[in-house]
């Protein structure tokens, strides 16, 4: 067990990958608990409030313990990388904001296309507030998933593995250099970057993660598109612990 994991650890791709292929895993999970009762106990109606504290410590620990594979360094372009973060949440958001300003009633169709809809349902801690102590754990579990866990899971594989894996052109993909560009790699990735996400927020994610890949490019630095995403997802939950639109995380 012990050579296994050693084995298991010893090896870049399963560094880069199998976080993330956990953390997408973890996302189906509350589905597979969840019913619709409102007279049901929080854990069975809303499960996503005790599978993302649990999908956070996981995925964590992976992190941790794949560490050595991880360059955040060289720091280079950091402040590109904190521009085009507020750019790109800015954006993101935009449309929701546009949707609260202009009114609800009977909206043409295509708004929904472009995220313009009600995003009031998702993960909401309020539901924990019979049990004050454990909605201030769930609040700071969800903002170190958000801040901290996504970021790095999400560069690390899709800038740190799959634009390199594009881009090797016939040699190790970990030989590869960071932020090496081919338009193939940039419409592969940013294309999977969109579908990873719901269909309301396909158009904002496309542009996000054209961000992220100019930022990989100009920068040559995961430490700089770690930065980027941590700091929008930081001002993406400020934003949504003010609004209520618990559908953006």
């Amino acid at each position: 067990m012990k050579l296994m994991l050693e084995t298991w650890r010893s090896s870049p791709a399963s560094a880069h990958v199998a976080p993330f292929a956990v953390f997408m895993t973890f996302l189906a999970v509350p589905g597979w608990f969840r019913v619709e009762n409102p007279e049901l106990p929080w854990h069975v109606r809303a499960p996503e409030l005790w599978v993302y504290p649990l999908q956070t410590l996981v995925c964590a620990g992976m992190l941790f313990f794949f560490r050595r594979h991880y360059a955040l360094r060289p720091l280079r372009g950091l402040g590109l990388a904190c521009v085009l973060g507020v750019a790109g949440i800015a954006l993101w958001i935009l449309p929701a904001w546009a949707y609260q300003k202009l009114g609800t009633e009977n909206p043409p169709m295509w708004w929904a296309w472009i995220g313009m809809a009600d995003r009031s349902q998702g993960f909401d801690p309020g539901q924990l507030a019979g049990w004050p102590v454990w909605e201030r754990i769930t609040i700071f579990m969800r903002f170190a998933r958000l801040v901290i866990v996504v970021p790095l899971v999400e560069e690390i594989f899709w800038r740190g593995f799959l634009m390199r894996w594009l881009a090797a052109e016939g040699r190790p993909w970990h030989e590869t250099p960071f932020g090496a560009h081919t338009w193939r790699s940039f419409w592969i990735v940013t294309t999977l970057v969109m579908l990873a996400h719901q269909p309301a927020d396909w158009p904002a994610a496309f542009v996000w993660g054209a961000l992220v890949y100019l930022a990989a490019a100009r920068t040559r630095s995961l430490g700089a598109c770690v930065l980027m995403h941590a700091l929008a997802n930081a001002l993406l939950g400020a934003w949504v612990m003010g609004t209520k639109q618990w559908g953006f995380w």
